[in-house]
């Protein structure tokens, strides 16, 4: 059975004697294990990139680029087989892992143009004989803690950029899915970078704490639940870390009267029941402004017959499982809470059919079909908790005004959309909405690598987004320079205060 091991200054290690268990969502089975990393574990692994920072900083822009250049080649020459560890240890089927691997890569083609990004500004003769100009240099060592829904995707969204700034690099990724970085840590090395600026330690909170604690980590970024999220940020920048913490999520999707109900219902199914719902920007409650209700839950209901539940590694599959037994055991506990607070169970995923299976409660592996629940009322707990499953919640208004309330009043600001074939209504959604990252009949509004991801409230702890330009700013550190080169038939002391001539 495999050991997923530690990768620190560009070799496998095997660490401390704790491991944990990966399973195979999809059965149930226990399919290989995981170090996890000791102090002394994640110490190492800080050493090698102290050591290896000096010369990744002073490597020039163009030799960065080049290493990013070869190691996007091959990232997607391995893509189908980044996807399929993806999906053997995480649930999600091929289709979905290879898009996750794929909008990774952007971030990847995006850090690819590193000596246009680090461009500083001039400014000549500001005073007499005087230049000032402003440059960026790289932090140092920098941590990413990244979660079990996309063990590929997020880590791309943070080193690719890390990286490229000249900075030394540690991923702690999710215990739950470990493999994916692995691969990428060897085709890093494939593709010519130095060994000590990516490491990757396997662990749990203790990895955590450490990489939090240690004098020379002087970033993290996470991406994770709203606790945690709030736990990175407040130990880390106790630490005296530059800190950015992307927490959890309750996006809603408005429909008002005047929107295709047909392509409300697509975006609807595909946004609340793809990755069986594990996404920070998936939609998860749908506010139906009067009268559409019943004719787009009727809509959702006839698209979501249709979709095919199974194993991640079968063609056929459109869902896979969720992670853990755990985690499908808490998601399932919400369809008894909703109907105990009123809300109508129109489609019970515990009684889905699984390929190869029978009802997805009955199934070995971690099965819970799509769930869809009508006439949720508004504040209760399955429409303002994040759920993190492939259950769906409408609740039925009668205003944009009672909608817009809803999503403002909402703890988190993460993602929501709009759909909606007025103009002027979608322009005045977008100022008014208190959401960081929002959809025009888009309902998954994820930013291209070139933008930055990231919400408001309680779904970001800090002021930086991820990849684009607040990602090279979060992974550097600006300077001005102010020069002088004096002429030497001029001189003298003068002890007045300096002013500009």
């Amino acid at each position: 059975m495999k050991l997923v091991k530690h990768w620190i200054n560009g070799s496998l290690v095997d660490g401390d004697s704790r491991t944990a268990e990966i399973f195979n969502p999809a059965t149930g089975e226990v399919s290989g294990h995981v170090s996890l990393a000791s102090v002394a574990d994640v110490d190492a692994a800080v050493a090698a990139a102290v050591a290896a920072f000096p010369a990744w900083r002073d490597a020039s822009l163009v030799k960065r680029a080049q290493v990013l250049f070869r190691f996007r080649e091959l990232m997607y020459a391995h893509r189908d087989e980044l996807a399929a560890l993806i999906s053997a240890e995480h649930g999600k089927v091929h289709s979905d892992a290879f898009g996750e691997v794929a909008r990774g890569l952007e971030v990847v083609e995006f850090a690819c143009g590193i000596p246009h990004l680090l461009k500083g500004g001039f400014s000549e003769g500001v005073s007499t004989r005087v230049d000032s100009y402003s440059i960026r240099q790289p932090v140092g060592v920098v941590a990413g803690i990244t979660p079990f829904n996309f063990p590929a995707m997020v880590p791309m969204w943070m080193y690719p950029i890390a990286i490229a700034c000249g900075n030394a690099f540690i991923l702690k990724p999710s215990e739950k899915d470990p493999s994916a970085s692995l691969l990428m840590a060897r085709l890093w090395k494939e593709a010519g970078l130095p060994d000590g600026v990516f490491n990757v330690v396997q662990g749990d909170k203790v990895a955590v704490d450490r990489l939090l604690a240690h004098e020379d980590v002087r970033a993290v970024s996470f991406v994770g639940s709203t606790p945690i999220a709030r736990y990175v940020y407040e130990t880390g920048t106790a630490n005296g870390k530059r800190v950015q913490a992307l927490g959890g999520a309750k996006n809603h999707m408005l429909v008002l009267p005047d929107a295709d109900l047909d392509l409300v219902a697509d975006a609807a199914v595909s946004a609340g029941f793809g990755s069986a719902g594990e996404r920070c920007m998936a939609i998860s409650v749908v506010l139906a402004v009067d009268p559409v209700g019943d004719e787009l839950v009727s809509k959702i209901e006839e698209r979501v017959a249709k979709l095919t539940i199974g194993p991640g590694d079968d063609e056929r599959s459109q869902m896979g499982p969720l992670v853990t037994e755990v985690h499908r055991d808490k998601v399932a506990s919400y369809l008894d809470l909703g109907v105990s607070e009123g809300a109508k169970l129109v489609i019970d995923g515990r009684e889905t059919a699984v390929l190869g299976g029978g009802k997805a409660a009955e199934t070995p592996g971690f099965w819970l079909g799509p769930t869809l629940l009508d006439h949720v009322p508004p504040g209760s707990r399955v429409h303002t908790e994040e759920i993190f499953g492939p259950v769906l919640s409408v609740v039925r208004i009668s205003s944009y005004e009672e909608g817009l309330e809803l999503i403002n009043g909402g703890e988190f600001g993460n993602g929501t959309a709009i759909f909606t074939n007025d103009g002027g209504a979608a322009r005045r959604f977008q100022n008014e909405v208190e959401v960081g990252m929002i959809g025009i009949n888009v309902p998954i509004p994820v930013p291209m690598a070139f933008y930055s991801f990231g919400g408001w409230k309680a779904s970001l702890f800090g002021d930086t987004h991820v990849h684009g330009a607040e990602g090279v700013h979060f992974y550097t550190r600006g300077k001005v320079v102010t020069s002088r080169w004096l002429d030497p038939s001029h001189g003298g002391v003068n002890l007045g205060f300096p002013t500009n001539k």
